[in-house]
């Protein structure tokens, strides 16, 4: 089963945002056995519109469409909707209640007319509830694929993909199933894994699909299979997995069902009871900000100090000035001594701190574009590493965010 993701809007187009919606719709429909085939950005214009319904509706079983719903005059999607389909515009007396009631609970400014319009949706159309904006979602289902329209906003498109779109996508269609496992691996590139699990990768059955997954310091390992039988290829999976863990016992990780390393350290503090804190100088609250974007963040987490200058580093983290003149800020004493800093500040059972320089020049220190220390307190002790992570700056504190939880994440299971 097919379905194709249409996003609308000129702000896209011209790189003025970044497409999230159309990844989280993907992954969404995958989990319920929905393959997508095709995914397209077009712009507020309808020819443009006209054009990829009519192109979407002749390839897949559903097309879902984002954006386009707002109260003003360049949201053209309701009215583009009413000319593909041969319909007229209708108002719905829920939809009306429920946006004036928004305005009378949470909007200062005056309801208006323009407001009051989006309550008029196609009459064809299977009017879906949005709770947490005035935009409803619609389901039109006729002249082939079902189409499916969501704002645009972000969380509004979320809530509407789970309390709306996924229940009635599986009640709708029978769909077969499709497993994914995911293994983590660190330390290695893409292209050496490749050559060690040659011989594994070309055994595989051929409904077991391998994708390689490379992300700054880590390659994430993919098996996916797809087919009626459940059972048959969760065995089928785990039977491979089971022949390939050998091949990189030193480099694994772990494996994850759609869950990022920071996810899994949050799981891991929360169920130990630890909690942690962050010293940032280049990474400059990368770190806290990964941590902090995760819900229950603040049962585990304490707060972070960006340290980006020295004196900051002696002054708030008590790091030494001798250590400072001794080693340089960027060094492995300092980044010691700025995590045992955190740790002590704030009252945390571990603690990342990191230092180096991103470049694109030198700073209070001699070190070489590239060169970082990232250290780990421990309730046991504390000790720093040194690495190197290349000349492109964004690139460099990326790569060290994710060895910083990669560092962390192996001695909190050892408590």
């Amino acid at each position: 089963m097919l379905a194709e993701i249409i996003t609308i809007g000129d702000e896209i187009l011209i790189g003025q945002i970044v497409d999230t919606n159309s990844a989280y719709i993907a992954k969404e429909l995958n989990k319920i056995g929905i393959s997508v085939f095709q995914i397209t950005s077009v712009q507020d214009e309808r020819e443009h519109i006209l054009q990829a319904l009519s192109e979407a509706q002749m390839r897949v079983d559903v097309v879902l469409v984002t954006g386009g719903l707002g109260p003003t005059k360049d949201d053209i999607t309701k009215h583009t909707f009413c000319d593909y389909f041969n319909d007229t515009l209708v108002e719905d007396k829920a939809v009306l209640e429920h946006i004036e009631l928004l305005f009378a609970k949470y909007i200062s400014t005056p309801i208006s007319n323009m407001n009051r319009a989006q309550a008029m949706v196609p009459s064809k159309a299977q009017v879906l509830h949005n709770a947490h904006g005035t935009a409803p979602g619609m389901w039109i289902n006729e002249g082939g694929a079902v189409v499916i329209s969501m704002p645009g906003v972000p969380f509004e498109m979320k809530h509407l993909m789970q309390h709306e779109v996924l229940p009635r996508l599986t009640a709708h269609f029978k769909r077969p199933h499709i497993l994914h496992r995911t293994v983590i691996t660190y330390g290695l590139g893409e292209s050496a894994i490749a050559e060690r699990i040659e011989i594994w990768e070309d055994g595989l059955p051929s409904f077991l699909k391998l994708a390689y997954l490379p992300n700054l310091g880590k390659v994430r390992l993919r098996l996916s299979a797809k087919g009626e039988d459940r059972l048959a290829m969760e065995q089928a999976i785990a039977h491979e997995l089971e022949k390939l863990y050998p091949l990189i016992q030193d480099i694994l990780f772990g494996t994850e069902d759609d869950m990022d390393i920071e996810e899994v350290i949050a799981k891991l503090l929360t169920k130990k009871g630890k909690s942690l804190a962050t010293a940032e100088s280049f990474t400059g609250g990368k770190i806290a900000e990964t941590l902090t974007s995760i819900p229950g963040a603040s049962a585990y987490f304490r707060g972070s100090v960006v340290c980006y200058a020295t004196a900051i580093k002696t002054q708030v983290l008590q790091v030494p000035q001798t250590l400072v003149d001794q080693y340089s800020v960027v060094s492995a004493p300092v980044a010691e001594a700025m995590a045992m800093g955190v740790q002590k500040l704030m009252g945390a059972d571990f603690a990342i701190a990191t230092t180096g320089n991103a470049g694109p020049t030198k700073g209070d220190s001699p070190a070489e574009v590239g060169t970082v220390y990232i250290a780990i307190a421990t309730p046991n002790g504390v000790f720093a590493q040194e690495f190197q992570m290349g000349n492109h700056r964004e690139r460099i504190v990326q790569k060290s965010v994710n060895k910083a939880f990669e560092l962390l994440q192996k001695e909190i299971l050892k408590m």
